[in-house]
């Protein structure tokens, strides 16, 4: 008889069909239901859950859960959702830090190369030639160095830009300027002429992107946020947007999303908006990296200690 393995999912969010496909042809060895499918008397069979959107009332139906693998990178909206006693590991997935790098450079580009400008100038028909700056000359700084930012950071300096990168706790990357701790966030701040936020939601980081550190950037700096959207204050990036000190925000992730549509942010001529693209779930390599991590701990009990969520971190 094969272990029973429940698929999680928030009702509101529909289904899944291609990621569930993907799981089932990676882990053909188990029964993956969704969990509306499995019957009442069978949910004390499950030890082991696979998440793609957080839901406490489904995971709390199951009694002798042991261990929580998320499709998400991100982990504030499901720690909330799984029971205490309950190990969660997040997606890993090299594929993942790929596809962020790729929208980082896609970004930094579209802000080094003055492509918001020029926007402006088309639709005021206006030819305007604009000095070009070297690459070499461009300062990006990454705020957060786990795997995303790391990735990030990489692909920026292989591009011959100027990179430096904080993190809470030392780190260390060749080409890169890395600091860390209080001081070291304002002197990356203070010396980048992009910023790019890749940090997770914690209580630590909720606003950590308001009114000082954006007087903290040069004049004329922008801000790309890829991380989470409680991580900016939206009045103080809006203000400094506004009085000239900033120059332009990339915005992918917010409060709340969808981006309610009376959100002055639509409608900002310094703002581009973003539907939460700039690092999609890869399924058919997410399905085989939770897999692995399933089959390992049904097999041996063995949990993935590279994915292991904090609780009390928050990542």
């Amino acid at each position: 008889m094969r272990p029973l393995v429940p698929f999680v999912r928030r009702v509101n969010e529909g289904p899944h069909p291609v990621l569930l496909a993907a799981l089932r042809r990676a882990l053909p060895e188990v029964e993956l239901v969704e969990h509306g499918e499995i019957p009442a008397d069978r949910l004390a069979e499950a030890t082991v859950a696979i998440v793609d959107g957080p839901s406490a009332d489904q995971l709390v139906s199951l009694p002798n859960l042991a261990f929580v693998q998320s499709t998400w990178a991100g982990v504030e909206a499901i720690i909330p959702a799984v029971p205490d006693g309950v190990a969660i590991a997040r997606m890993v997935d090299p594929q993942l830090a790929a596809t962020m790098a790729e929208a980082v450079l896609a970004w930094t580009l579209y802000l080094h190369r003055d492509m918001p400008r020029y926007a402006r100038q088309q639709r005021d028909a206006e030819w305007i030639e604009h000095p070009v700056v070297r690459v070499s000359d461009r300062r990006v700084g990454i705020v957060g160095l786990g795997a995303l930012g790391t990735a990030a950071a990489n692909t920026l300096v292989r591009h011959g830009f100027d990179v430096a990168g904080w993190s809470r706790s030392p780190k260390v990357l060749e080409g890169v300027q890395c600091v860390d701790g209080d001081g070291g966030f304002a002197t990356l701040l203070a010396r980048s002429d992009i910023v790019v936020n890749l940090l997770p939601h914690t209580a630590a980081t909720t606003n950590l992107l308001g009114a000082e550190a954006f007087a903290a950037m040069p004049t004329g700096g922008s801000l790309i946020n890829f991380g989470r959207g409680q991580t900016v204050d939206d009045d103080a990036l809006i203000a400094a947007l506004d009085r000239g000190h900033l120059d332009h925000a990339v915005l992918d992730v917010f409060d709340i999303e969808p981006l309610p549509g009376d959100h002055r942010y639509w409608r900002h001529a310094s703002v581009t908006v973003l539907p939460h693209i700039s690092g999609p779930t890869s399924a058919d390599t997410a399905a085989l990296i939770a897999a692995d991590n399933v089959r390992r701990y049904l097999e041996t009990g063995e949990l993935p200690n590279d994915a292991l969520v904090d609780r009390a971190r928050g990542y």
